[in-house]
């Protein structure tokens, strides 16, 4: 009998595969290397279509970033820059290029950014606060700018004769060849700035730079702000050790914002000249663009409470403004950098005037000559314009508001024809000679994959396969993963909604499972997509929770009717569509519907907020990370582009913030907030806490020292994660 079960034990050994899964960690999510694979950055295919460059992590150390280079004829990869052979040291940033960085979601430290001449022969690239100029072939790269000060916005000028940059709020110019440094604009000091994007500029409005070099390089246009009429903040920035006090201007809804002036400099001969911008001086100058022959200047117009956005042209010669087009809503007009102009004259203008954002081709006076693509879906962007064929490449959601393709449109016939096929989410970078693109692509079950292709779509060569294979970081972990399920349903007033759902880890229907409905909600975002998901809904899905996403009503590309549901509305149609949600899970057998958490960051936070303290009875515990509160705490830009002012409609913003609801609080409630967080003031998370606490309702938080919005930081986030599952765990009595 002993001798059977010995043999019976050796068999099930023998014939039982090895376990080769590891279950997910928080420590193994945000250790190095990542599960994704390396992390490929700034793609770019350089102007004379030899080479793709990019920036890639050390496998030491996946955020400290290299400048690579991918031959495309010889199909060879190589090393161009070791960011530490140039700079090993300690990167001190300017409280300026920090502001930047967390504008542009740049993450990391090396080479996090760099720049080709038009002509493809040099890369520019900032480092350390000083500047690094290589000529293809050269043996190294060289610092062509070494101060003490900081030097941010560099660029080529459009031949490559000189090198510009902002340096303590004047604009300079370098000449590459001779070293002459040459200083552009004098006075800027204090409030006063040159060339540089204002903070709306920078976060809602997606300008990131204050001046625009013409083709020929004999002329410069730039703003000069005037940030004095900007309210003064005086807050606390709280570190671990150390308590700063900053005073930052920040432009609160209805107060004011910057004067700013656009003027254009001759640079034979420092001639300066300013652009009538016309009467009504609280205007946003959101983008600046040369014409192809460099004799005027356009540039979009917006009004202050963004129902009205004018493309206009300066002429250098006459001195005169001409209006070419205008665009116009009842709500507010969605600002984009789809404007191209064409060698014949012509242009192309992008417009949701039918309701969905398309491209439309225009004369130089502004006259329609026809659409060119039209339907009940959105384009993305133009990614090229061909115009030896006569093709427009643009990205968009023709099929399907989840995935994203390429596809390009004949400016004659408007034949459109879908090149990316793989299902997912493609995002391009075309070569400048219309040859080549890169597509940076991930799917639900595919991680990030880069890859070279002709016009066509054909597929030429791997920059980064990523392939999961034994030496892939995800490999020993890829068994337990979660495929989510992506699917819509419809509402109670016949809405179709998009949603993501990660059943729990070894799913059985026959049980109960707890669910949290992780969201953001706010416009301008989409969260439900066929692409690469966060690693964190992965790991809570393996903790044995349902994870759970929807699109609401104000989400993006679904059309401008879709989005314009929030206005003046804030904090409704969304909690709305998310208690849809919410009942919609209530018909699925396995749901438990006495643990239904919520869980959102910035205008998630907000959301979390909301449906916590206005649908308690389907939210049962909610984690608000860096939630806004008030409304007319936030910025201008964005604020009143939904809202108008708080003198306008003081209804709305009363009714919008979370503070007349927040006595309805039933479930538990953990807010956590970064300290020194500049776009949504800490300010927003203590008011709240005061509210709580006057009417002795009880609530956690949790704040992080010296942390920005992004909450960044490896330590930091595992410790986030680790906090939010605890909590989740605790109040619905999970049991590890």
């Amino acid at each position: 009998m002993i001798t059977r079960i010995f043999i019976l034990i050796l068999l099930a050994i023998l014939v039982t595969p090895p376990v080769l899964a590891k279950k997910l960690t928080v420590e193994r999510i945000y250790s190095s290397p990542s599960l994704t694979g390396p992390s490929v950055k700034g793609l770019e295919i350089s102007p004379d279509g030899e080479r793709v460059t990019f920036l890639k992590g050390k496998q030491s150390d996946y955020e400290r970033l290299d400048l690579w280079e991918f031959h495309i004829l010889s199909k060879t990869t190589r090393l161009l820059f070791d960011s530490d052979d140039l700079y090993s040291g300690e990167e001190v940033l300017s409280d300026e290029e920090k502001a930047r960085r967390e504008r542009m979601r740049l993450r990391g430290s090396g080479i996090v950014s760099y720049k080709w001449s038009k002509d493809g022969k040099a890369l520019l690239f900032p480092l350390a606060g000083d500047i690094y100029f290589y000529r293809i072939g050269d043996e190294k790269a060289q610092k062509m700018v070494s101060t003490l000060q900081f030097e941010t916005d560099v660029k080529f000028s459009p031949k490559a004769t000189y090198i510009s940059f902002i340096r303590e709020q004047n604009i300079y110019i370098v000449n590459i060849k001779t070293g002459e440094e040459t200083q552009l604009t004098f006075d800027g000091s204090g409030p006063i700035k040159y060339g540089m994007a204002e903070f709306v500029a920078q976060e809602e409005m997606g300008r990131m730079t204050g001046y625009w070099w013409s083709d020929d390089e004999s002329k410069v246009a730039f703003t000069r702000v005037d940030e004095s009429p900007v309210e003064k903040v005086v807050r606390t920035e709280i570190y671990a050790d150390e308590i700063k006090t900053i005073t930052q201007r920040y432009p609160f809804a209805g107060k004011s914002n910057v004067k700013i002036e656009l003027g254009v400099i001759k640079l034979d001969g420092k001639v300066v000249r300013w652009v009538d911008l016309g009467e009504d001086r609280d205007i946003y100058l959101p983008r600046v663009n040369w014409s192809k022959d460099n004799s005027k200047l356009s540039f979009q117009w917006q009004s202050r409470d963004q129902k009205q956005l004018v493309l206009k042209e300066y002429n250098w010669s006459t001195q005169s403004v001409r209006i070419v087009l205008e665009e116009n809503s009842d709500t507010w007009v969605n600002l984009h950098d789809d404007h191209h102009y064409l060698k014949n004259g012509n242009m192309i203008w992008a417009s949701e005037k039918d309701g969905f954002k398309h491209l439309y081709l225009h004369r130089a006076d502004g006259a329609l000559i026809r659409q060119l693509t039209r339907g009940k879906w959105v384009i993305n962007n133009i990614e090229n314009v061909d115009e030896e064929k006569q093709l427009i490449y643009f990205s968009g959601r023709k099929d399907s508001p989840l995935e994203k393709h390429l596809y390009s449109v004949s400016m004659k016939t408007g034949e459109i024809k879908k090149i990316t096929q793989r299902s997912g989410f493609h995002s391009i970078k075309f070569s400048k000679d219309s040859q080549n693109y890169v597509d940076y692509f991930s799917s639900v079950t595919t991680p990030p994959q880069t890859s070279l292709h002709g016009a066509n779509g054909k597929h030429l060569a791997w920059l980064s396969e990523n392939k999961i294979d034994k030496n892939h970081p995800l490999y020993e972990y890829q068994s337990d993963f979660i495929k989510p399920e992506l699917d819509s349903f419809i509402t109670e007033d016949k809405v179709h909604l998009y949603y993501r759902l990660y059943k729990p880890a070894n799913f059985d229907p026959n049980k109960k499972y707890p669910v949290i409905v992780y969201l953001y909600g706010g416009p301008h975002a989409q969260m439900v997509t066929n692409q690469w998901g966060s690693y964190f809904l992965q790991y809570m899905a393996q903790q044995g929770y349902a994870v759970f996403t929807v699109d609401n009503r104000g989400s993006n590309y679904r059309g401008k009717k879709f989005e314009d549901s929030l206005y003046r509305a804030m904090g409704s149609i969304e909690v709305k569509d998310q208690v849809s949600g919410v009942k919609f899970l209530h018909n699925l057998p396995w749901v438990n519907k006495a643990k239904i958490g919520v869980h959102g960051h910035s205008y998630g936070g907000y959301m979390t907020l909301m449906t916590m303290f206005k649908a308690s009875d389907y939210f049962k515990a909610g984690v608000a990370g860096a939630p806004v509160t008030d409304w007319s705490l936030y910025d201008t830009h964005y604020t009143e582009r939904y809202m108008g002012t708080p003198k306008e409609d003081s209804k709305a913003y009363q009714d919008s913030s979370v503070f007349p609801y927040a006595t309805q609080l039933k479930g538990p409630l953990l807010i956590y907030h970064g300290m020194a967080d500049d776009n949504v003031l800490f300010k927003n998370s203590t008011k709240l806490y005061k509210i709580l606490q006057d009417n002795n309702i009880q609530f956690m938080m949790m704040d992080y020292p010296g942390k920005k919005h992004g909450i960044r930081g490896k330590k930091t986030q595992m410790h986030r994660v680790n906090m939010i599952r605890n909590f989740f765990d605790l109040h619905f009595r999970i049991k590890r």
